[in-house]
């Protein structure tokens, strides 16, 4: 059997080009449609509380997707709770080294009452880190209250 002929190498490079455009387009979409996630309670019945921990539960509850709406529920600050807030980390080195420098507060301690506070994983296909900056640090440092989620396209966006 013969080499591959001119043609043939000609064919298999078109294919290939093709192939690399498609998934450029593709990892360069914009994959919000439009439509409503999923409403996932942070922590589940537990909710957003210290000594819980939320990296276990965020494996536990994978996978997420771009637009799913995270419920971020705690009690309001009070003489015998804890308070808690929840900020937005800008990478993993920040959420490795609990450095809330950079961080971005999306969620004071009082809007995790009643309804809760809402974070739409939205319209990026990018991880996402969370944490509470409350008490010096003790809530992620010692208290579980931290996490990330890397949220995925949904079928058929292409």
């Amino acid at each position: 059997m013969a080499g591959f002929g001119v043609l043939d190498r000609s064919l298999i490079l078109i294919v290939v080009a093709a192939s690399m455009l498609v998934t450029v387009s593709v990892a360069n979409r914009d994959w919000y449609n439009g439509r409503g996630g999923n409403k996932i309670i942070v922590g589940g019945s537990d909710h957003w509380r210290y000594g819980f921990n939320y990296s276990v539960w965020a494996f536990q509850n994978n996978p997420f997707y771009v637009n799913d709406v995270l419920l971020f529920k705690y009690d309001p600050p009070s003489k015998t709770q804890f308070h808690h807030s929840v900020y937005l980390l800008p990478n993993m080195w920040s959420y490795l080294t609990c450095d809330l420098s950079r961080a971005k507060l999306i969620a004071n301690t009082t809007q995790g009452d009643g309804e809760g506070f809402k974070f739409v994983l939205k319209k990026r296909w990018q991880p996402y880190y969370f944490m509470c900056g409350e008490h010096g640090g003790l809530h992620y440092k010692d208290g579980g209250l931290k996490f990330f989620v890397k949220p995925m396209l949904h079928r058929g966006h292409y």
